[in-house]
């Protein structure tokens, strides 16, 4: 499907949330899609994402990002480095209206869009930086930092772990849980959870790496 089909695009969505037992009402659904629409409508100039077939965007994307959402249950400010087109931070800001989400990217085309995608829905609770994760200063540090295949964990910590509160986690959304990036770990962080997710639609491997300043895991 190469051209945006909405009714059969809320479909699987549908099906895909009721699956994930998640707890969305209509407004959400209906954002979630004016963000695929979005996302398709932006990609064929901005090429925020190698897929151009809605109906995979929805499943591969969408549905993949919404799958992380219990992990962040007790999360209030939240992270997402390397946002690129808005996964999964722009997916939690939606099913988390409680929760302030921070994007950040260096690619400014990417940071435009995400700064749209945030006028055209009213997410209030979302913020924007365009700017190297490394160099970034925040007033107010964050209790989960995450992002969906970004990097090496070792090059995710070391880049964000100074944007970590006392006591907050990072949450990395893997596809394969390699074991050597977790050994590569510096050694004031350690991995404190692994846990295999299932994405509604898609048969392949997926992870949630969770990571701690290895002093709280003692």
């Amino acid at each position: 499907m190469k051209f945006f089909d909405r009714a059969a695009l809320a479909h699987v969505l549908a099906d895909g949330i009721k699956e994930l037992k998640l707890d969305l009402n209509e407004k959400q659904h209906e954002q979630l899609l004016d963000y695929l629409a979005l996302l398709f409508k932006w990609n064929s100039v901005y090429n925020l994402t190698s897929l151009r077939d809605p109906m995979q965007m929805v499943t591969l994307h969408v549905l993949d990002s919404l799958t992380a959402v219990p992990a962040f249950s007790g999360a209030q400010n939240v992270l997402d480095v390397g946002a690129g087109g808005g996964l999964p931070g722009i997916v939690l800001a939606i099913a988390r209206p409680d929760m302030k989400v921070s994007l950040i990217d260096t690619v400014h085309k990417k940071t435009a869009f995400l700064t749209q995608v945030k006028a055209e829905l009213g997410l209030s609770n979302v913020t924007v930086y365009t700017a190297k994760v490394q160099e970034l200063q925040v007033k107010q540090l964050f209790d989960v930092i995450t992002s969906r295949a970004f990097a090496d964990l070792s090059d995710f910590v070391n880049w964000s772990g100074h944007l970590l509160a006392q006591g907050g986690q990072f949450i990395a959304l893997k596809g394969v849980a390699p074991p050597e990036e977790q050994e590569r770990l510096p050694a004031e962080w350690k991995t404190t959870g692994l846990q295999p997710i299932r994405v509604p639609g898609l048969d392949a491997e997926r992870h949630l790496v969770f990571i701690k300043r290895s002093e709280q895991t003692i």
